[in-house]
């Protein structure tokens, strides 16, 4: 049966639908956060002409600074969603104690696990599959229809040489893994197939007979991860992206491990950048999260000078300069909140109906910001996602009952918040006693 495709009213209703049923849970959308993005228009045309630069051939990095509440999160998702409309690949990693930033091998998994397009999630197999189909394809092209599929097949491989000739010269697994799993898909091996991505992606446990089938000794180290992340980033040029954006997120709990180990991590950062400038790594963009002590405190970046004087940045005046090293992000305001409130009855129109906007007015939701900033100590920076999956539930009962008054309907009672809070905002929580 031929399911139509959704026409563009469709489509603009699902992604709305999208948009509110994530407000409602506390999560970032996952796309069409340009509709409720407000206050970024500089910072992400810097990210947006950077991603050019980078979709020529180029390498770049940038680091976005910002205490929690500042938006941090919400940029790096509307970044991700930029480089996919501009036809990259993107990953979003989080640094944590299990996966620390000096564990390349650990980073690296990460950045597979993560790889997204903007037509699917968790697509390092779809890239494979689409570098190794415009090989044959190319070959067939030139070699005609009338080749033997064992021809085929030798001609592939060579080709999967020719294209990794550069990363094989230091390293020949990754050449061997691609090549094991062309064949396996060939021969109707999926089991082997699916352990060669397995390891391309550094999962533990690959089995030892996936090994020796490819002719691999070990595994994916922190000593080779730089190096099969440069190979992987040729493979998604080739399969026709524009290259690799990759967000690196919670750098701050570098700062919890010990001195080693930190240095160690802020050396890692040092080496990726100056790679990036000798354009060992083309078509790949890093984009870096963390509070303002990751930078300045004594545990931070400020601790490790040669990676200190490579991302500081000159801040003489009230002007900020989103192009330096660094994006310096403000806490959120009043006035944004309110901007972000109207614009998301914008999006609930097209998921739903119309909202009565004189019940849901601006006044209202002024309102509804005092009374729920109140109960965090003042802290518009800190309320966000509470007070939009508030506003959400109001909205909800403003379409489902003609009856309901926000006004007289509405206090805040955070007892249904409780498990679910963040730590920064537990912190500035007002008790009633």
């Amino acid at each position: 049966m031929n399911i139509p495709e959704p026409d563009g009213t469709d489509r603009e209703r699902l992604e709305s639908t999208n948009i509110i049923n994530a407000l409602r849970r506390g999560t970032v959308p996952a796309s069409g956060l340009e509709r409720i993005a407000v206050g970024l228009d500089i910072e992400e045309e810097v990210i947006a002409k950077q991603l050019d630069y980078v979709a020529l051939g180029g390498g770049d990095a940038k680091f976005i600074r910002g205490e929690y509440g500042s938006g941090k999160t919400f940029l790096v998702a509307r970044s991700l969603e930029i480089a996919r409309s501009k036809g990259f690949v993107t990953s979003h990693i989080v640094i944590s104690p299990a996966s620390p930033l000096h564990k390349l091998r650990a980073v690296y998994q990460q950045i597979c696990a993560g790889l997204r397009t903007r037509e699917e999630e968790h697509a390092l197999k779809t890239i494979v599959d689409s570098w190794l189909f415009g090989i044959e394809e190319r070959i067939l092209s030139v070699g005609g229809e009338g080749l033997s599929d064992e021809d085929l097949e030798a001609a592939t491989t060579r080709e999967i040489e020719s294209a990794l000739a550069a990363i094989s010269e230091t390293n020949t697994a990754l050449a061997a893994a691609l090549r094991t799993y062309y064949r396996a898909n060939n021969t109707g091996d999926f089991p082997l197939a699916q352990a060669a991505l397995g390891w391309l992606a550094a999962e533990p446990n690959i089995g030892r007979d996936f090994k020796q089938k490819a002719g691999i000794r070990g595994d994916i180290d922190d000593t080779i991860a730089f190096l099969f992340l440069r190979g992987l980033v040729s493979v998604i040029h080739a399969a026709g992206y524009r290259g690799l954006a990759i967000a690196v997120d919670e750098m701050e709990t570098t700062q919890g491990l010990q001195r080693a180990q930190r240095e160690k991590g802020y050396q890692t950062l040092v080496q990726l950048i100056d790679a990036l400038d000798r354009g060992e790594m083309p078509r790949c963009y890093f984009l870096f999260t963390g509070t303002p002590a990751l930078f300045d405190g004594s545990r931070g970046i400020r601790s490790v000078p040669p990676l200190y004087d490579r991302i500081s940045i000159v801040q003489t005046d009230g002007f900020k300069n989103p192009r330096q090293p660094q994006i310096v992000l403000s806490k959120f305001d009043t006035s944004k909140l309110e901007q972000v409130a109207l614009r998301v009855v914008d999006v609930y129109a097209r998921a739903y109906a119309e909202p009565d906007r004189e019940r849901v007015s601006h006044r209202f939701i002024r309102a509804m910001i005092r009374k729920v900033t109140t109960r965090f100590g003042g802290r518009v920076d800190v309320i966000p996602r509470i007070f939009l999956k508030e506003f959400v539930d109001m909205l909800d009962k403003c379409e489902l009952y003609e009856d309901f008054n926000p006004w007289d309907g509405y206090e805040f009672d955070f007892d249904h918040l409780k498990g679910e809070l963040k730590r920064e905002e537990e912190a500035v929580m007002v008790v009633k006693f």
